[in-house]
């Protein structure tokens, strides 16, 4: 190769490197003007952030950590000098326990008086009080003990810390608080425990009254939705099977039973206050939590099994809303269980009206059963009432009737 074509390759290439080299400051030039000269994103408050509190976090660390050390060298240079211990960390531990106790306590009266309406709602239903009877129990008794072994354990970090002039008096075992604290707690949860299950007993072994029979609602859980079931006039709800279930017959009810010929499907579930009611729950697919919580109401539904829950309603829709001051409060039906993505959005209105309020709106929803179903099963098909077209004879005659029936009311 030549010394010319050598030079004029090493030059060539030079150039190249310059150009590359050109090329990109001034993309880079560009891209750092637009940049310059777009609107800023509003990310927001900084403190609303997950990484300013991460930050603060590491901060306080890295803060108490430098104390720490600087601490740790103090205490060195005091030993090195073969001075005394310059801070008593007995007393100190023993301080820090004794504060803890305080601000513990004023946590546990916070706690009662600001989230304790917020444990359950008022319960709206006759086994409810019950419940809630219970549960205050329960709760009054835990807390009792919870503060006094809190008192103690904390009391005695305090009055007993080490001072260097006394000895820990061994003592292995003590027969009578062997006793005490072994009888004392079994009697109260056998106390506890009785109460539960006669209260549990009491509603799912209800003597059924044959004056009182009480309406049967079928309602049948799904991802993601409750479908309810009316027993219609017949006051009997049909029969189904989830071998019949197709894209029509989404519950698969069985037509041979006649039964199922009245029953109602309902968008809502109204029920009649201070009437009993009686729930017949499954499951089309997978596990699911019928709850009901101001009613104090909540048990699984499981596919390929028949469930039961039996209550009393108390208190009307309308009344609630005076007592909680709540124009718009509805009582809710949810799901307990997380059942898949939309879990959350698993929700169906319950109202409580009075029983007049119940039959008007009962009769004006409509039957599982439509013509479409009748056609697929072979059923008999009702004819749909033709309107009748308005008249003048016709609206004399009705006008007519209504005054004979008022002449005949007077």
């Amino acid at each position: 190769m030549s010394l010319r074509k050598l030079i004029n390759n090493k030059t060539m290439a030079a150039l190249a490197v310059l150009f590359t080299a050109f090329a990109s400051t001034s993309a880079f030039a560009r891209e750092a003007a637009a940049a310059a000269t777009a609107k800023p994103v509003d990310m927001g408050p900084i403190y609303k952030s997950t990484l300013f509190y991460v930050l603060l976090f590491l901060l306080l660390c890295l803060f108490i950590a430098i104390v720490g050390k600087a601490i740790k060298v103090y205490e060195l240079t005091r030993e090195s000098e073969g001075k005394p211990e310059g801070i008593n960390w007995n007393m100190i531990n023993g301080v820090l326990f004794a504060i803890f106790l305080v601000v513990g306590l004023y946590g546990v009266y916070w706690e009662y008086t600001v989230h304790g309406n917020m444990i359950l709602p008022e319960a709206a239903s006759e086994h409810g009080k019950k419940i809630d009877q219970m549960f205050n129990i329960t709760l009054i008794i835990t807390t009792i003990v919870f503060i006094a072994t809190h008192i103690v354990l904390f009391a005695f970090a305090y009055f007993y810390k080490s001072t260097g002039k006394r000895k820990a008096y061994y003592y292995p075992h003590n027969n009578a608080l062997e006793r005490i604290w072994t009888i004392v707690p079994a009697l109260v949860l056998t106390v506890l425990v009785l109460m539960g299950f006669l209260t549990w007993r009491s509603i799912f072994y209800k003597i059924e009254d044959p004056n009182k029979k009480p309406l049967s609602i079928e309602v049948t859980s799904s991802q993601f939705t409750w479908d309810v079931r009316y027993p219609g006039a017949d006051g009997v709800v049909g029969k189904k099977n989830y071998k019949l279930i197709t894209s029509i017959n989404g519950l698969g009810i069985d037509f041979t039973d006649k039964n199922t010929w009245d029953d109602q499907v309902v968008d809502e579930i109204v029920l009649p206050v201070n009437k009993p009611v009686r729930f017949i729950l499954t499951s089309k697919d997978v596990l699911h939590s019928f709850y009901m919580p101001h009613f104090r109401v909540q048990l699984n539904t499981v596919p390929g099994m028949t469930s039961y829950f039996e209550f009393t309603p108390t208190i009307t829709s309308e009344e609630m809303k005076a007592k909680t001051n709540d124009p718009s409060f509805k009582y809710l039906l949810l799901c307990a269980k997380i059942c898949g993505t939309n879990h959350y959005n698993m929700q169906k209105p319950v109202r409580v009206v009075t029983e007049k309020e119940y039959e008007e709106w009962v009769v004006k929803q409509g039957t599982y059963l439509t013509n479409d179903l009748r056609k697929a099963f072979k059923l008999p098909v009702l004819a749909e009432p033709a309107a009748k077209p308005a008249t003048a004879d016709t609206t004399a005659k009705d006008t007519t009737a209504n005054k004979s029936k008022l002449a005949l009311k007077k």
